[in-house]
């Protein structure tokens, strides 16, 4: 996922995704710790789309506060 895809988002679609990406992270973690995944770095890629999404929504919340 991109950032400019992010931004594209609403708050409350960004926090949906988040909850679902930590959903995936969980599943990955565990089906890694039982059998090795095909591709490790795909929990990589999904905890940077965790920390992209996290990312938007405080500095979209920094922007609120200044105004």
């Amino acid at each position: 996922m991109k950032t400019s895809e992010i931004k594209e988002l609403t708050s409350k679609e960004i926090q949906e995704r988040i909850q679902l990406e930590n959903e995936t992270l969980v599943r990955l973690n565990m089906n890694h710790a039982v059998s090795p995944l095909d591709n490790p770095m795909k929990i990589k890629e999904v905890r940077k789309n965790i920390a992209r999404l996290k990312t938007e929504i405080r500095q979209r919340e920094l922007n609120q506060n200044q105004n």
